[in-house]
């Protein structure tokens, strides 16, 4: 943009009454115009869909120093499905992680998103369903704890190994998190795992007790875990142990259809959805960042009330994401119609996301 357009636009804002005088050198406030273009596309993304500008008062800033800091690249301890470093920290924001507060994280992985919560000073605890990830890593100088130590923040309260599908939490324990963020397994780069195993959930064999001999090195048998059922057990955790204006933050999958994504998404009747932040992977598949806050206390009735939410969004709006077929709809060729040349199917914008 030329200089002549910059003062036009500035002087399209003279209208507002603005008191007091200019310092460019040393503001007591900064405000910002800011204006999208409507050309063809945008570093590999959709198109804008029209020109829009922007006006406000700066009430925050980034600071771009942590993303070279934390990048994955250089972190010790990496898994094929570790956060992007930018990601973690906008997760971590969007839960407001801050000094005082304790973050959980039921599918810890490595431990990406926590390194970005305990950066802003919260107490971190993780869990994952993989004792290997948890416990072992690739040695004990390559592990979660080692990307901690890499950073020189505070170690997690504690790292478990947990099944979101039967938590370990005793009856009595509730409204203990602040936050809970988390990245959902949703079968494109990793499929989820709950414990139990084929066998032993179709009756072919009863459950069984690990000798003590072998108990240090058992790893225990999983079964697939479908993204409905996750989030429906997410939500249930979520509700229990969250307080009161506690958040939860989490991703979730949709197709994208005619350059539009689905609007629908799951429900729990003590959560009130207040942000969601669509990030575009490919043309056809994009996962939305749900922010969700607690507004209401857990209750038998409400976790009733839950299970038919659930049960009611399952059926209308989630089919696809039940045995596996989520990995198939992102992979699969698209369907061509009959009237649709090869020509006008090549013309379609090739969008590229990042990190899955």
């Amino acid at each position: 943009m030329s200089l002549q357009e910059q003062n036009e636009r500035i002087r399209g804002l003279s209208y507002i009454p603005f008191k007091g005088r200019v310092n460019l050198k040393n503001p007591d406030h900064n405000f910002w115009l800011i204006e999208t273009d409507d050309t063809a596309t945008n570093n590999g993304l959709p198109p804008v869909t029209q020109r829009r500008i922007f006006f406000g008062r700066e009430v925050g800033v980034a600071d771009r120093k942590l993303i070279p800091t934390y990048q994955l690249k250089s972190r010790t301890y990496l898994g094929p499905t570790a956060m992007d470093a930018e990601m973690a920290f906008l997760m971590a924001n969007q839960a407001q992680a801050a000094p005082g507060k304790l973050v959980y994280d039921p599918f810890v992985g490595t431990g990406s998103i926590l390194v970005s919560a305990a950066h802003f000073g919260a107490m971190t605890m993780g869990a994952d369903i993989d004792i290997r990830v948890v416990r072992d890593g690739r040695g004990p100088d390559c592990n979660v704890w080692s990307n901690f130590k890499q950073y020189g923040l505070p170690m997690p309260i504690a790292l478990l190994r947990a099944d979101n599908n039967l938590p370990p939490w005793r009856p009595g324990l509730k409204e203990v998190f602040d936050a809970i963020i988390c990245d959902p397994p949703y079968g494109v780069r990793a499929g989820g795992r709950k414990s139990g195993g084929r066998k032993l959930l179709k009756g072919v064999v009863g459950p069984y007790t690990v000798p003590d001999d072998k108990r240090a090195d058992h790893i225990p048998s999983t079964a697939p875990y479908s993204l409905a059922e996750c989030v429906h057990d997410l939500f249930d955790l979520a509700a229990r142990m969250l307080v009161m204006g506690g958040r939860l933050v989490f991703f979730y999958p949709v197709l994208r259809e005619d350059d539009s994504v689905e609007d629908h998404f799951p429900e729990h009747p003590c959560f009130n959805l207040v942000a969601t932040s669509e990030q575009i992977l490919s043309s056809r598949y994009s996962r939305v960042l749900l922010t969700m806050v607690k507004t209401s206390s857990y209750t038998e009735e409400l976790a009733l009330a839950a299970r038919l939410k659930h049960m009611e969004f399952k059926e209308n709006h989630t089919k696809w994401l039940e045995d596996g077929n989520l990995h198939s709809s992102v992979f699969s060729p698209a369907d061509v119609g009959s009237g649709e040349s090869k020509a006008s199917k090549e013309s379609k914008p090739k969008y590229r996301g990042k990190y899955v």
